[in-house]
């Protein structure tokens, strides 16, 4: 399996999407500062993941969240996170 999630600082507030064939292992590495994305917001909650049967379907939904503004905005209001 291969995962799409998204984290949110808890120092900061701001989030975080990436994908992954290891979500538990990902998730450690983010909150260890071993990922320069994200070394800045440290401690990271996760708040949501999708699960996906390969990686290209996972990337793809990656980069959509990433690129269409409006997947990630409709996401975070059915999470109940305002911005």
């Amino acid at each position: 399996m291969h995962y799409v999630y998204l984290l949110r600082s808890n120092k900061t507030g701001e989030f975080y999407i990436g994908s992954t064939g290891d979500l538990r292992n990902r998730f450690y590495q983010h909150n260890e500062s071993r990922n320069t994305s994200t070394k800045y917001g440290v401690p990271w909650t996760l708040v949501y993941y999708e699960a996906f049967p390969t990686k290209a379907t996972a990337l793809e939904r990656e980069r959509k969240l990433k690129r269409y503004g409006k997947g990630l905005v409709e996401l975070k209001k059915r999470l109940g996170f305002r911005k």
